[in-house]
């Protein structure tokens, strides 16, 4: 702990974990579509796209630090914000009114993944290096 804050409070981790989460929304949203390939008038959903921004908030107990040019970012990271699922416009509809089509639901899970995997890495390697420099200043 620093400070009495776990490590995994920093905000990069913080950042990395509400990444994780938004991957694990996304993958429930993307089998559910598959799952109603078939049913009649289902249309396909996605959630929002992730966003560095939209995840930019106050996580430092209330105190953040002053911006003092237009570039900067204020604040840490916030992990209070709800990933919702949404309708989208679909290249082809059949005839029964469904916007599924499995080989694009298919190839947008196997990128999920391999997202997910490479936020899990950086996660993994992010306390890895934590737990070095802590073992070699004892």
């Amino acid at each position: 702990m620093v400070n009495g804050m776990a490590f995994t409070e920093l905000p990069l981790f913080q950042a990395l974990k509400s990444k994780m989460q938004w991957h694990q929304t996304r993958q429930s949203v993307l089998a559910e579509n598959i799952a109603n390939s078939d049913t009649p008038g289902y249309m396909s959903r996605d959630v929002k796209s992730y966003s560095f921004e939209d995840h930019v908030g106050m996580h430092n107990g209330g105190v953040a630090p002053a911006i003092t040019k237009a570039g900067h970012i204020g604040g840490g990271i916030s992990t209070t914000g709800k990933v919702k699922a949404e309708e989208r416009e679909s290249f082809e509809i059949t005839p029964s009114g469904n916007s599924v089509n499995l080989e694009e639901q298919m190839m947008k899970i196997t990128q999920n993944q391999m997202d997910f995997q490479a936020a899990t890495s950086l996660y993994t390697k992010g306390l890895g290096l934590i737990r070095t420099a802590l073992s070699r200043s004892a």
